[in-house]
């Protein structure tokens, strides 16, 4: 099962996870989007999942933090304790045992992050 991982700032348009999520992208396709529970009712990100008919996952503050990254944004460890939002969201959404496909992307316009976790469920 693959998630997506997504960190934003607030001016994130649809657009913005979109191109995040393309340079990012791994087929198959996500099972399901994540975020910090603080991002989860984005109306960009809502839009994105009812456009791939898939749900939200809101991570807590503490699921975040507990997560080791890839990446370190000093941003996000300001805001959020972790070094990424997307890769720590991903991670926390499929719980023990997930692994990040790589580093989070970053969407053009510099206002998104993508990260994707596998874990098998088989």
């Amino acid at each position: 099962m693959i998630v997506a991982g997504f960190g934003f700032r607030q001016s994130a348009t649809r657009e913005s996870l979109v191109d995040a999520l393309r340079r990012a992208w791994v087929a198959p396709g996500p099972a399901s989007l994540a975020t910090a529970t603080v991002k989860a009712a984005h109306p960009a990100l809502a839009a994105l999942a009812a456009d791939l008919g898939i749900g939200v996952e809101a991570m807590p503050a503490d699921a975040l933090a507990s997560q080791t990254t890839l990446t370190h944004s000093p941003r996000s460890w300001a805001a959020h304790g972790t070094g990424s939002v997307a890769e720590a969201a991903a991670l926390a959404a499929l719980g023990p045992g997930a692994r990040l496909l790589g580093p989070r992307s970053v969407s053009g316009d510099g206002r998104a992050t993508c990260a994707l976790a596998w874990k098998d469920i088989t």
